[in-house]
């Protein structure tokens, strides 16, 4: 974001503005028995028009047996926890109908990610991250339980193709950056 001259605040530099050290913010729903943490998201990151509030799930694209027989990608990993849905849309509530809470899945690879799957693709330390996003809205309606014990969700893999895109294509670019239009 940096390198586009996106503005952005990273939420844990600005938390400690906001409570005093070892206070959480605390939200009390109708019919719940007592009142729950919110869970943080990663960065606020600004437009003129629309800004969004980023929570980051890093994974590590494992190499499956189809990936060690030559297939070009392994597993996209898209969970969360039910937690991570229910505070990104409380933070989205809280903050109003400009701001827009997304999932980025930053996936880290042993070795650059073939051409074509993913548009935004960078290398860092000597590894390879690619990126996808998934607005708030998309994934709570194709979410699907992963693991009741866990209190998991994801996506099916059909679900994701279809409503995750690169993080340029939401049209967030900085003002020395070219704009590059949504769903391109």
């Amino acid at each position: 974001m940096r390198a586009r001259r996106v503005p952005y605040i990273a939420v844990d530099e600005a938390k400690r503005a906001l409570l005093p050290d070892k206070a959480k913010l605390r939200v009390h729903e109708a019919g719940e028995p007592r009142s729950r943490a919110i869970k943080s998201f990663d960065f606020v990151v600004y437009s003129h028009d629309r800004h969004l509030l980023v929570d980051v799930k890093g994974r590590k694209v494992a190499r499956s047996k189809a990936a060690a027989r030559g297939a070009t990608t392994g597993r996209l990993e898209s969970w969360v926890t039910e937690d991570d849905v229910r505070s990104l849309t409380q933070w989205q509530a809280m903050f109003g109908g400009a701001y827009t809470g997304v999932f980025l899945f930053l996936y880290w690879w042993e070795a650059q990610p073939p051409d074509g799957l993913f548009d935004d693709v960078f290398e860092h330390a000597g590894r390879w991250y690619a990126g996808r996003i998934v607005s708030l809205e998309d994934y709570a309606a194709n979410m699907r339980v992963r693991s009741p014990r866990w209190r998991t969700v994801h996506l099916a893999r059909s679900d994701f193709d279809r409503v995750a895109t690169p993080f340029r294509a939401v049209g967030i670019e900085g003002p020395h950056a070219p704009t590059i239009a949504p769903g391109v």
